[in-house]
């Protein structure tokens, strides 16, 4: 299956210290892929990174063949992001929200409909979207904000704590939406600290600590693995297996 992204070597300094130790791994077309660990493991860094937000200290980053440090303009019109403390403009209602930022995305006025016909379906807001977004629920304004990253139907889509928050009702329909994309042929790299959430979408799943990428596989092998119930107890045990890097 298609590469979409190599991550190779990669390294982070926040000036003497070091945040990240030559990560590497992969991420297919289709393909959802997690990078979860504790706080303070580099997860946020990297996808901040891949993201385009933060220059990289060392190594390679290419999305789609194209190299994150030659090419970044260009990157960022195949890739979207979704912060985990991102908001909505809460004066507009939510559909001038979403036309806002698809004018922002598309070349041209009908590609800009499109966009924002295709937010519609995603959000599932349905009349709510007349609604100024300062009305919504957290669980309203995170579907909001899905739409919006996910309407200009990128080659990568990168999410961090897509759910974080949010009801049992509200967090399952944005992982069912989240499947739906990738099915559709979006790469996707997300970190959740919910390891159920992990366990159910994700392909791929890469265990990182301090910095370095200590397990890659399935969630299916990693338990396998590990004699594991769940992906919880694997967490566990390989952040356990390395507590003497902390």
């Amino acid at each position: 299956m298609e590469e979409v992204l190599k991550v190779e070597k990669l390294t982070k300094f926040y000036g003497k210290s070091q945040a990240l130790f030559g990560l590497d791994f992969s991420v297919k077309k289709g393909e959802i892929f997690a990078l979860i660990g504790p706080n303070g493991a580099g997860k946020s860094t990297a996808l901040k990174i891949i993201a385009t937000l933060l220059q990289p200290s060392g190594g390679t980053v290419k999305i789609g063949g194209l190299s994150l440090l030659e090419e970044a303009e260009k990157i960022r019109k195949v890739i979207t992001y979704l912060p985990e403390d991102s908001g909505a403009y809460k004066n507009l209602s939510g559909l001038d929200y979403l036309r806002l930022m698809a004018d922002i995305y598309a070349d041209n006025k009908k590609e800009a409909e499109r966009m924002v016909d295709r937010a519609r379906e995603i959000s599932g807001l349905g009349i709510r979207l007349r609604d100024k977004s300062k009305t919504y629920s957290k669980g309203m304004v995170r579907k909001l904000l899905l739409a919006r990253t996910m309407m200009a139907t990128p080659m990568l889509s990168i999410l961090d704590e897509p759910t974080s928050g949010l009801d049992v009702v509200n967090a399952t329909e944005i992982r069912q939406t989240i499947k739906a994309m990738a099915s559709e042929g979006m790469a996707v790299l997300l970190s959740s600290h919910n390891m159920l959430e992990i366990e159910f979408l994700s392909d791929s799943v890469a265990i990182i600590d301090r910095g370095q990428i200590h397990e890659i596989g399935s969630p299916a092998d990693l338990k396998r693995k590990y004699k594991a119930a769940n992906l919880e107890e694997v967490f566990m045990k390989v952040a356990g297996s390395h507590k003497e890097l902390r």
